[in-house]
Protein backbone atom coordinates (compact mmCIF):
# COMPACT_ATOMS: atom_id res chain seq x y z
CA UNK A 1 0.00 0.00 0.00
CA UNK A 2 1.18 3.50 -0.64
CA UNK A 3 2.63 5.02 2.52
CA UNK A 4 0.98 8.41 1.97
CA UNK A 5 -2.43 6.69 1.73
CA UNK A 6 -2.15 4.91 5.08
CA UNK A 7 -0.32 1.89 3.72
CA UNK A 8 2.46 1.78 6.27
CA UNK A 9 3.20 -1.70 7.51
CA UNK A 10 1.97 -2.08 11.08
CA UNK A 11 4.79 -1.94 13.61
CA UNK A 12 4.36 -5.43 15.15
CA UNK A 13 4.65 -7.00 11.70
CA UNK A 14 7.59 -4.83 10.68
CA UNK A 15 9.27 -5.73 13.98
CA UNK A 16 9.23 -9.41 12.97
CA UNK A 17 11.06 -8.60 9.73
CA UNK A 18 12.91 -5.33 10.46
CA UNK A 19 15.24 -5.68 7.46
CA UNK A 20 12.37 -6.23 5.01
CA UNK A 21 11.51 -3.07 3.10
CA UNK A 22 7.78 -3.02 2.30
CA UNK A 23 6.86 -2.61 -1.36
CA UNK A 24 5.09 0.72 -1.71
CA UNK A 25 2.10 -0.22 -3.90
CA UNK A 26 -1.47 0.69 -4.81
CA UNK A 27 -2.72 -2.62 -6.24
CA UNK A 28 -5.47 -4.33 -4.26
CA UNK A 29 -4.35 -7.63 -5.80
CA UNK A 30 -0.71 -7.84 -4.77
CA UNK A 31 0.01 -10.29 -7.60
CA UNK A 32 -0.78 -7.58 -10.18
CA UNK A 33 2.29 -5.62 -9.03
CA UNK A 34 5.22 -6.82 -11.16
CA UNK A 35 7.68 -5.92 -8.36
CA UNK A 36 5.98 -8.41 -6.05
CA UNK A 37 5.95 -11.19 -8.64
CA UNK A 38 9.58 -10.43 -9.56
CA UNK A 39 10.56 -10.58 -5.86
CA UNK A 40 8.88 -13.99 -5.54
CA UNK A 41 10.51 -15.25 -8.76
CA UNK A 42 13.95 -14.17 -7.52
CA UNK A 43 13.59 -16.50 -4.53
CA UNK A 44 13.60 -19.43 -6.94
CA UNK A 45 11.01 -21.20 -4.81
CA UNK A 46 7.77 -22.67 -6.14
CA UNK A 47 6.00 -22.95 -2.77
CA UNK A 48 4.43 -19.84 -1.26
CA UNK A 49 2.82 -19.40 2.14
CA UNK A 50 0.35 -16.51 2.30
CA UNK A 51 -1.82 -14.79 4.88
CA UNK A 52 -3.56 -11.43 4.60
CA UNK A 53 -5.74 -8.90 6.33
CA UNK A 54 -8.92 -9.71 4.39
CA UNK A 55 -9.26 -13.31 3.27
CA UNK A 56 -11.72 -12.61 0.46
CA UNK A 57 -9.71 -9.76 -1.07
CA UNK A 58 -6.09 -9.40 0.06
CA UNK A 59 -5.55 -13.17 0.20
CA UNK A 60 -7.85 -14.72 -2.42
CA UNK A 61 -6.84 -12.48 -5.31
CA UNK A 62 -3.05 -13.05 -5.20
CA UNK A 63 -3.44 -16.71 -4.21
CA UNK A 64 -5.58 -17.51 -7.22
CA UNK A 65 -3.22 -15.66 -9.54
CA UNK A 66 -0.11 -17.32 -8.05
CA UNK A 67 -1.76 -20.72 -8.49
CA UNK A 68 -2.45 -19.80 -12.11
CA UNK A 69 1.25 -18.99 -12.53
CA UNK A 70 2.17 -22.48 -11.36
CA UNK A 71 3.03 -21.87 -7.71
CA UNK A 72 2.08 -24.25 -4.92
CA UNK A 73 0.28 -21.98 -2.45
CA UNK A 74 -0.46 -22.59 1.22
CA UNK A 75 -2.98 -20.29 2.89
CA UNK A 76 -2.74 -19.67 6.62
CA UNK A 77 -6.43 -19.53 7.40
CA UNK A 78 -6.22 -18.50 11.05
CA UNK A 79 -3.76 -15.70 10.29
CA UNK A 80 -6.25 -14.12 7.88
CA UNK A 81 -9.75 -12.83 8.47
CA UNK A 82 -12.72 -11.80 6.44
CA UNK A 83 -15.16 -9.00 7.03
CA UNK A 84 -17.52 -11.74 8.21
CA UNK A 85 -17.24 -15.44 9.00
CA UNK A 86 -19.13 -16.23 5.79
CA UNK A 87 -16.81 -14.04 3.70
CA UNK A 88 -13.77 -15.77 5.21
CA UNK A 89 -15.18 -19.28 4.73
CA UNK A 90 -16.33 -18.65 1.15
CA UNK A 91 -12.92 -17.22 0.25
CA UNK A 92 -11.15 -20.24 1.74
CA UNK A 93 -13.45 -22.56 -0.23
CA UNK A 94 -12.80 -20.59 -3.41
CA UNK A 95 -9.02 -20.79 -2.94
CA UNK A 96 -9.13 -24.51 -2.09
CA UNK A 97 -11.18 -25.16 -5.25
CA UNK A 98 -8.49 -23.30 -7.19
CA UNK A 99 -5.81 -25.55 -5.67
CA UNK A 100 -4.57 -23.78 -2.53
CA UNK A 101 -3.70 -25.83 0.55
CA UNK A 102 -5.24 -24.52 3.79
CA UNK A 103 -3.12 -24.69 6.95
CA UNK A 104 -3.13 -23.04 10.37
CA UNK A 105 -0.26 -21.08 11.85
CA UNK A 106 0.63 -23.84 14.31
CA UNK A 107 0.78 -26.41 11.52
CA UNK A 108 3.02 -24.08 9.52
CA UNK A 109 5.33 -23.51 12.49
CA UNK A 110 5.44 -27.21 13.28
CA UNK A 111 6.21 -28.12 9.67
CA UNK A 112 9.07 -25.63 9.67
CA UNK A 113 10.35 -27.11 12.95
CA UNK A 114 9.87 -30.74 11.79
CA UNK A 115 12.06 -32.19 14.55
CA UNK A 116 12.49 -31.29 18.22
CA UNK A 117 16.18 -32.16 17.77
CA UNK A 118 16.55 -28.97 15.68
CA UNK A 119 17.39 -27.14 18.89
CA UNK A 120 18.26 -23.79 17.29
CA UNK A 121 14.57 -23.07 16.68
CA UNK A 122 12.81 -25.04 19.42
CA UNK A 123 12.75 -22.20 21.94
CA UNK A 124 11.21 -19.78 19.42
CA UNK A 125 8.45 -22.22 18.48
CA UNK A 126 7.83 -23.10 22.12
CA UNK A 127 7.57 -19.41 23.04
CA UNK A 128 4.97 -18.86 20.30
CA UNK A 129 2.99 -21.82 21.64
CA UNK A 130 3.21 -20.48 25.22
CA UNK A 131 2.17 -16.98 24.14
CA UNK A 132 -0.58 -17.76 21.65
CA UNK A 133 -1.92 -21.29 21.95
CA UNK A 134 -3.97 -21.28 25.14
CA UNK A 135 -4.41 -24.88 26.27
CA UNK A 136 -1.63 -26.13 24.01
CA UNK A 137 0.83 -23.66 25.54
CA UNK A 138 -0.33 -24.58 29.03
CA UNK A 139 0.04 -28.30 28.26
CA UNK A 140 3.51 -27.76 26.84
CA UNK A 141 4.56 -25.85 29.96
CA UNK A 142 3.19 -28.67 32.12
CA UNK A 143 5.05 -31.32 30.06
CA UNK A 144 8.28 -29.34 30.32
CA UNK A 145 7.82 -29.14 34.06
CA UNK A 146 7.40 -32.94 34.19
CA UNK A 147 10.43 -33.53 31.97
CA UNK A 148 12.59 -31.26 34.12
CA UNK A 149 11.34 -32.56 37.46
CA UNK A 150 13.78 -34.63 39.52
CA UNK A 151 13.10 -38.36 39.29
CA UNK A 152 12.49 -40.32 42.45
CA UNK A 153 13.79 -43.86 42.70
Amino acid sequence: MVEDKGGLLIKPLQDVFPEQKPIDRTFINTWEDARVVDWVKKTGKKKIVMAALWTEICLAMPVIHALGDGYEVYIVTDASGGVSLEAHEMAVLRMVQAGAVPITWTVFGSELQRDWARTATVSGLAQMLFDHMGNVGTSLAWEQQLLNAPRHA
